[in-house]
Formats: structure tokens, sequence, C-alpha cells
């Protein structure tokens, strides 16, 4: 019985379907983009990314060991001087599968099988698309209370303080005038007092 087996042998035998997926994994390196049938993609998919992840670190262990899977010097090269170095940032998930429908003949599903990094289009929209915001359960509303709160409370410090500053100018000002208006006085009342004394 073939309970819970999951591994797709593609109708072929084993040597068969290892030779076809290293041809695969070799074509997908050198061009970046393959069209074939979805279940050769996922089954391709599972046999690369490893590969691409191993690319990764680069030594002579590790091109010894992706060669023994694609038995492929100019892929290898390829693989560890070009396209390591643009999928160096990203933690897996190095492959895109895109369906095409269906093929005429025998109504086989079909898919393109591309490299993330090397589609130039979708990696714009993705750009222009806004990052969303992540929302926890772990107090990030509450956060953000507090800290609206304490925004506010420096706002109502800093127009109590204004309104400080301008009550001292207008008090100020207020003695400054009343400083003048006695001067003002004083000097009435001695004119006054001088005309007063020529008179007699």
């Amino acid at each position: 019985m073939r309970h819970g087996k999951k591994f797709n042998h593609l109708s072929r035998t084993t040597s068969h379907r290892a030779a076809m997926l290293s041809n695969m994994a070799s074509s997908l390196i050198l061009s970046k983009r393959i069209s074939t049938t979805v279940a050769k993609a996922k089954a391709l998919r599972k046999y690369v990314e490893p590969l691409l992840t191993k690319s990764k670190t680069d030594d002579t262990n590790s091109r010894r060991v992706v060669f023994s899977y694609l038995q492929n010097k100019e892929s290898v090269s390829e693989l560890f001087n070009v396209v390591a170095e643009k999928i160096a940032t990203r933690p897996g998930g190095y492959t895109r599968i895109l369906k095409t429908g269906n093929r005429f003949g025998d109504n086989a599903e079909m898919c393109i099988i591309e490299l993330v990094d090397y589609n130039d289009l979708m990696q714009k929209e993705a750009k222009e698309e806004k990052p969303k915001t992540r929302r926890s359960r772990r107090g990030g509303a509450k956060k953000e209370e507090a800290a609206k709160v304490e925004a506010k409370a420096e706002e109502v410090i800093s127009d109590a303080e204004v309104v400080e500053e301008e009550a001292k100018v207008e008090e100020s000002t207020e003695e400054t005038e009343k400083e003048e208006t006695s001067n003002e006085e004083n000097t009435s009342e001695e004119s006054d007092s001088g005309d007063e004394i020529d008179k007699k």
C-alpha cells in the first residue's frame, strides 16, 4: 500500500528521475526561468533550493557537494559566482512557480518556475506596495496610547510655559506703563508748582 507516501516518482525510475532533475536544475540556474509541468516544478523546487542554500558558503566542500548533484561545471560556477550574490540576503524561498494554463494534447497543467531575485517586474511591484503594519497582542496598543498621552502632556506643558512667558511680558509692560504715567504726573506737578511760585 502507498498510504502517506508523498514522494512523486514522476513515472520514472530512480536514475531517470535524478538525471532529469539534475538537468532541470542546471537549466534553471543558467536560464533563471524555465517552463515545465507543475508536478515537475514542485519536485524541482525541493531538489534545487537546498543547493541554492549550499551555495551561500563558497568553499571547496560546498562546490563538490553541489557538483555531485548537478554534474555541470558551467552551472556550478554560475551558481557560486553570480546567483549566490543575489540570494545572499534571502532566507529561503528562492524559486517561484507561476501557473500558465493547460497544455494542448494531454491537458497537463503547465507553469513557469523562476528564481525570485531575477524577476525585476515583481520586485518593483513589491517595493511600490506600502509595508503592512504588524499588530501584536503584547501590549503594543497600550504602548501607543501611552506614547500619545505623553505627547499630549508635553504639548500642554509647552503651552503652559508659553502662557507664563506671555503673562510675564504683560506684567513687565504694565509696570513700565505705570512708571511712565507716574513720571509724567510728577513732572506736571513740578511745572504747576513752578508756575504758582512765579505768580507770587
